[in-house]
């Protein structure tokens, strides 16, 4: 494997706390010398010899307001972010949610909604902040994955979320002549809205969180990593999942190549979802028992080496069976991925992974005629934000070049949005613990990726550092961010919250298949590269038949040799502001240009 960093630890932990110190804002340091034992930012690092749970959570003691709901919206938040905020609303709700809660709407100027929910009944000292999806632009609260985590579930922790300063309009045209609402998007509406929610828990409890978590999937968990390469101190611990942290590829090469590749040159499609059961009965009937055990599921995709010609009709075979070679070879290269005329990856190799094949439809229509949501993805994006201050509403599909200049004009471009610095110093220093994950059959975000940043995180800053902070968890048959035929409902959540509040460092996650209420499938899931063995006895169904097992070596590690790998770099992280009318961003990357003008 080869990388090439621009790796400066100590100047990124430095300017991140910089940053941190002056965004905290006058009213958030007054709160803290306020409150006894607050702190500004994240909270302090876990005490001795507390109490825990059974799940190994601190035993804290509930605390109810010292405010009445309605009081909320007359709190004095001057300063406590770099902008107005105005709280409109606080409506106690008691039907419907686990327990009582506070609803606090507001705005962060110019446009970040904000939406809090405050427990009025045992509240457990815990802040959570939830992400959103796709291009955002609403703000509910989703605690996806971590739903089931005992103190969401019981409704004892505070949380927030925003709409990243935009409302509605998922196509992307919100962007247009909006600069600000593209900063906002891209890495400030999290951190303001964390700024400000935790000044009115403050005020509304009498003290801050004694712990700070962010959890989120998809562009989640982008805002996840963004969270905690450029705002530090924000969280103490964090989930990730199928983080869309290499925004600028992915709606653009990455979704562009899914419905372009399997066009021919009528403009027609190649291969249609009908054949798609076809190609993964054959994927799984070659590598399905590559892991010891036949149940529809791969543990490692990479470890299959399925070959689509091996589906091409023999003459006079029923076409119903079999495929043409032209749908062969588009099943291959929806399978590796974005190429350039002579071959270079425009993307990380396995673009889909074997065994994800009935998850294709997102990009492979019923019928003639359809527009897929791939191309939706791309001209959302390109229109409107893949080029900084250049918008082109007029962009089409086949308006993309698959060239390695089109590659580095376009990454250069919008680098702000992207969140790909593998340097978490400063999230380590701060005490911060990170959990990343993904689903093996992810139909939108390839697990690649993250699988690269996690490597290269274990690159730039050393592999047992890494392991002392981050953990990755890779799900087989869980598609994007939820659903498959994988066991695909799991807490991420408490797993974090118990490495933060009692050093108790993650393990095996239990993930489960449930239909109407009821468990039909258990299996561990543990942290990578430790994959589940059956061990021989008892039910597959059953997670207590499963122990850990190391594979001895870790497949394809040459496919993160792709035109993007020095993207995953400090250097590629871009900090803009609004100066008459548009973004303004810096530092320039000259890097980018001499490597596009060499290339």
């Amino acid at each position: 494997m080869r990388w090439s960093f621009g790796r400066s630890l100590g100047r990124s932990w430095l300017d991140g706390r910089r940053r941190a110190v002056a965004g905290a804002g006058a009213a958030a340091v007054l709160a803290a010398l306020l409150v006894p034992g607050a702190a500004v930012g994240s909270a302090a690092a876990p005490q001795a010899r507390q109490a825990v749970t059974a799940e190994g959570l601190a035993d804290l003691p509930a605390v109810k307001p010292v405010l009445d709901c309605a009081g909320v919206t007359g709190l004095d938040l001057n300063g406590v972010t770099d902008a107005p905020v105005t709280l409109r609303s606080a409506t106690l709700v008691t039907t419907g949610a686990a327990a009582p809660y506070c609803e606090v709407r507001g705005t962060i100027a110019p446009a970040n909604t904000i939406v809090m929910r405050l427990p009025v009944d045992g509240w457990t000292q815990r802040y959570v902040q939830t992400g959103c999806g796709g291009l955002c632009g609403s703000a509910n609260i989703n605690y996806g994955q971590a739903s089931s985590c005992p103190v969401v579930r019981d409704g004892t922790v505070a949380s927030a979320t925003t709409d990243m300063g935009h409302q509605g309009q998922n196509d992307g045209s919100w962007a247009l002549n909006n600069p600000q609402a593209q900063i906002d998007f891209a890495y400030r509406g999290v951190h303001v809205t964390a700024q400000v929610a935790k000044v009115v828990i403050a005020q509304f409890y009498g003290r801050h969180p004694k712990y700070s978590y962010f959890t989120g999937c998809s562009d989640g968990g982008r805002e996840a990593l963004m969270e905690a390469q450029r705002y530090p101190d924000d969280f103490d611990g964090i989930a990730a999942g199928a983080p869309a942290n290499n925004m600028v590829v992915q709606n653009t090469f990455h979704h562009a190549w899914n419905v372009l590749t399997n066009k021919d040159a009528n403009g027609d499609y190649i291969l249609l979802a009908g054949k798609l059961p076809l190609i993964h009965r054959a994927v799984l009937d070659a590598c399905d028992a590559l892991d010891g055990l036949t149940d529809g599921l791969l543990d490692d995709p990479r470890r299959c080496d399925f070959d689509p010609k091996t589906l091409v009709c023999a003459p006079g075979q029923d076409a119903s069976t079999c495929l043409t070679g032209a749908q062969a070879a588009v099943v291959q290269r929806l399978h590796d991925g974005a190429t350039d005329a002579k071959g270079r990856r425009l993307e990380l190799a396995i673009s889909h992974e074997w065994g994800s094949e009935l998850e294709w439809t997102l990009f492979v229509p019923s019928a003639q005629g359809q527009t897929v949501a791939s191309e939706n993805f791309v001209t959302s994006f390109a229109r409107y934000l893949a080029h900084t201050n250049a918008p082109n509403p007029d962009f089409q599909l086949s308006d993309l070049e698959f060239t390695t200049e089109s590659f580095w004009t376009t990454v250069q471009s919008s680098s702000y949005l992207a969140a790909m610095n593998p340097d978490l110093g400063a999230f380590r220093e701060s005490g911060g613990k990170l959990l990343l994950w993904h689903g093996w059959n992810d139909q939108h975000i390839s697990p690649q990726g993250t699988l690269a940043y996690y490597d290269a995180m274990r690159e730039s800053m050393g592999a047992g550092t890494v392991d002392r902070f981050a953990k990755l968890y890779l799900f087989p048959g869980v598609a994007h961010c939820s659903g498959g035929a994988g066991p695909n409902t799991f807490d991420v959540l408490t797993p974090v919250m118990a490495w933060t509040e009692s050093a108790t460092k993650p393990g095996r996650i239990i993930a489960s298949n449930i239909t109407n209420g009821t468990v039909t499938r258990a299996r561990p899931v543990y942290p990578y590269p430790t994959v589940a063995r059956y061990d021989g006895t008892g039910s597959v169904d059953d997670a207590a038949n499963f122990v850990a097992h190391t594979p001895a070596a870790r497949p394809h590690d040459e496919d993160y040799d792709w035109l993007g790998e020095r993207l995953y770099s400090d250097e590629y992280q871009t900090w803009c502001r609004v100066a008459d009318g548009k973004l303004v961003c810096h530092p320039t990357r000259t890097w980018l240009t001499a490597r596009a003008n060499a290339a």
